[in-house]
């Protein structure tokens, strides 16, 4: 398989091709364009990341069996972390927040971002029936989704 670096971020990518080759596909469909988006460490991005990871992390701390399905967005001094969750945990999201944030490193507001007193928009709610339906309830562990997908 062939990429190639273009402006810090761009590949070209020609795998379907070779799976052509290779009789994986059917049909020869070519090469294709493929972009992705790459950000340094404290960007928005990954801080959001971060912290849907550490709320996920903290709920399958205490309950393997968690669904979570939490997003996180973040402006100057205040994160909002919303989603549906279905779980048996008990969390501190407060502090399960402000501490992913801490070890992120904004620890000060003169960074732009300070744990300590930041504001913290919590807008978590079970997961609806009609999704578990779906996605888990009385499924193989095979036959889990995502939910979303």
């Amino acid at each position: 398989m062939s990429a190639r670096m273009v402006n810090g971020g761009i590949h070209h990518v020609d795998a379907l091709h070779e799976a052509a080759e290779a009789g994986g596909l059917e049909e020869d469909i070519g090469t294709f364009l493929f972009s992705s988006e790459s950000v340094g460490e404290g960007h928005p991005d990954k801080l959001c990341d971060q912290i849907s990871d550490a709320v996920l992390d903290a709920h399958l701390a205490q309950d393997p069996d968690a669904k979570v399905a939490c997003e996180t967005a973040a402006k100057t001094g205040m994160v909002m972390v919303f989603g549906e969750i279905t779980s048996k945990a008990n969390v501190d999201y407060q502090k399960v927040i402000r501490e992913a944030v801490k070890h992120i490193g904004y620890d000060d507001s003169s960074k732009g971002f300070d744990y300590k007193t930041m504001n913290v928009l919590i807008a978590l709610e079970e997961q609806s029936p009609e999704i578990a339906q779906c996605v888990h309830v009385d499924k193989e562990d095979d036959d889990i989704g995502a939910g979303d997908q």
